[in-house]
């Protein structure tokens, strides 16, 4: 991890960071919050860090695959080591597999996507929830395909990531932390132009705007 100075006392880790939504809700996050910041794409996570520095701002950057374990555990220890906690935690990582029909499906294409969307979780929950303790909150992103006719291998995955993520939501309604799950407006991204290519861009939310909305709601 590439740290960074002036650390605000709230931790906010999210992971999907480099584009998109991730990337909008870190932005839109600091400087009330100090970002540890996770993604793959290292030019993507370095150019989020300076709009969030030219906020005034500071954050951490983790160029690491969420579907290492191993990764997974060293970000975790971490960020424990340094902070002893997560205040904030925003799950946006997601594989976006090709639209194609159930009976064509890639064997490569749907282990990527299981490990991705479903596995990652799986493992990242563990790992993130006694950062979270009782007072933290993990936020997660719906986006309801599944039984969507060509959607069989991400509509399948983000299922199961949501199914782990509801499950989650109603076991710590009590203890805490605190579980949200929202269901973000269509946006210009990445993953909606795979979906749906030749869209007018133009009449879809901004991601800096969409990131705001959910931050209230939150």
């Amino acid at each position: 991890m590439t740290d960074q100075t002036n650390i605000a006392t709230k931790i906010a880790l999210v992971t999907g960071a480099s584009r998109g939504l991730g990337a909008a809700l870190a932005e839109a996050l600091a400087p009330e919050y100090h970002i540890v910041a996770v993604a793959r794409t290292t030019g993507g996570l370095e150019e989020l860090d300076d709009r969030i520095k030219a906020k005034g701002g500071s954050a951490t950057l983790a160029p690491m695959d969420i579907t290492d374990p191993n990764a997974m555990a060293t970000l975790c220890r971490g960020i424990h080591d340094r902070w002893g906690k997560v205040d904030l935690w925003l799950h946006t990582a997601i594989h976006t597999s090709a639209l194609t029909p159930a009976h064509f499906v890639d064997p490569k294409e749907w282990t990527k996507a299981m490990n991705t969307n479903a596995n990652a979780t799986s493992v990242l929950i563990p790992y993130v929830t006694p950062l979270l303790g009782e007072a933290g909150h993990a936020v997660f992103f719906d986006d309801p395909k599944a039984g969507e006719k060509f959607y069989g291998i991400y509509g399948a995955t983000k299922a199961a990531q949501m199914a782990l993520a509801r499950s989650w939501q109603v076991e710590t309604e009590r203890t805490g932390p605190k579980v949200s799950i929202v269901e973000p407006a269509p946006m210009p991204t990445a993953v909606r132009a795979r979906f749906h290519p030749g869209e007018d861009r133009d009449v879809l939310t901004s991601t800096a705007d969409e990131a705001a909305r959910i931050l209230a709601l939150l």
